[in-house]
């Protein structure tokens, strides 16, 4: 089975939609400013330890990379990482609210 360099082309394109994020939303830093009070009361603390279900270091997150706080996110709402009170929280966000938070927190 022989292929053109077209059918190549072709194929590699449709993998390339296909394994594009679907409507990454673009953040919006100034919008999650209304966004940032269930974030505060824990993120906000230094050396703050949560004590549910375990005790728990929880990290300040001003300044964190917006990639990383927006794939902690979504780990966090699609179940892959097991916080029960952030998992409980990401499930409540939109696409736009974990991308507002993610520019917000990266661009302090």
């Amino acid at each position: 089975m022989t292929f053109s360099i077209k059918s190549f082309f072709c194929l590699s394109a449709l993998f390339l939609a296909a394994t594009a994020p679907v409507n990454a939303a673009e953040g919006n830093a100034k919008a999650a400013e209304a966004k940032i009070s269930m974030c505060i009361g824990c993120h906000q603390i230094p050396d703050y330890k949560a004590s549910f279900p375990t005790v728990y270091s929880v990290p300040l997150i001003k300044g964190q990379n917006a990639k990383y706080i927006e794939a902690a996110l979504n780990a966090y709402k699609k179940g892959e990482r097991s916080h029960p009170t952030m998992r409980g929280i990401a499930k409540q966000l939109s696409d736009q609210d974990i991308a507002d938070l993610a520019a917000y927190y990266g661009s302090k």
